[in-house]
């Protein structure tokens, strides 16, 4: 069986980084969270004061700062998954919460930040036995990948997913602002200069809006096989 670089992209609250990890550990690949790493940077720049009184990103003390930001990742040894960290310090709780949810696309579309962290995600993917999700992985960041994923779901079932995970992790969220985040994080997305939200011409669209976790799981390790072996 050969080794490949899957990429897996799509729309926010889709069950990308599950499926991603999922399939993961199933065949003994790499898991990277592309998503995560645009968050920390989020994460740093709120924790530093570096969004205006209007909620702006003030552009040029982000960009002057990005050589003190360095994402990385630690394997937690109970659930053998990657956590995110920050400088050194565990923030996967901390980046998945509403406050980072609100500004991480304002961070991500930044075309100095996208190229930091495009850098260290290819540096990641030279060994292949990778699989990597996010916004722009199959267009920009591994546009030769040998498998290419596009995920999508409707904008009110990804909302409802995004709701259950914060409610189980005693978030106190409401719906209404969930879907409207949901949906201005699409139009960001989509709309941004640098790397928007695409599907590439060779990605396999899969909408999973009415699919099960084990139909996906299903589906997806399909899909690798027909590639890989």
């Amino acid at each position: 069986m050969k080794r490949i670089i899957v990429a897996i992209d799509g729309h926010s609250s889709c069950g990308k980084s599950t499926m991603a990890k999922e399939l993961a550990r199933e065949v003994g690949y790499v898991y990277v969270d592309t998503g995560a790493m645009y968050r920390a940077v989020t994460l740093f720049a709120l924790d530093n004061g570096l969004f205006t009184e209007d909620g702006e990103v003030a552009v040029e003390t982000l960009n002057h700062r990005m050589n003190e930001v360095q994402v990385g990742f630690v394997l937690d040894t109970e659930t053998n998954l990657p956590l995110v960290t920050l400088n050194g310090i565990i923030v996967e709780d901390r980046i998945r919460g509403m406050a980072v949810s609100e500004k991480v696309s304002l961070i991500a579309a930044l075309p100095f930040v996208r190229e930091a962290m495009t850098k260290q995600q290819q540096l990641m993917g030279k060994e292949k036995g990778l699989v990597m999700d996010g916004r722009d992985i199959g267009t920009v960041v591994f546009p030769k990948a040998e498998l290419k994923i596009f995920v999508t779901a409707s904008p009110e079932v990804r909302a409802e997913r995004r709701f259950k995970e914060l409610k189980a992790k005693n978030m106190t969220v409401d719906f209404n602002e969930i879907l409207a985040n949901v949906k201005e994080r699409d139009y960001i997305d989509s709309h941004r200069e640098t790397a928007p939200l695409r599907q590439a011409p060779d990605a396999l669209l899969l909408d999973n809006s009415q699919l099960t976790r084990e139909e996906q799981r299903r589906w997806l390790l399909e899909q690798f096989h027909k590639v890989a072996d």
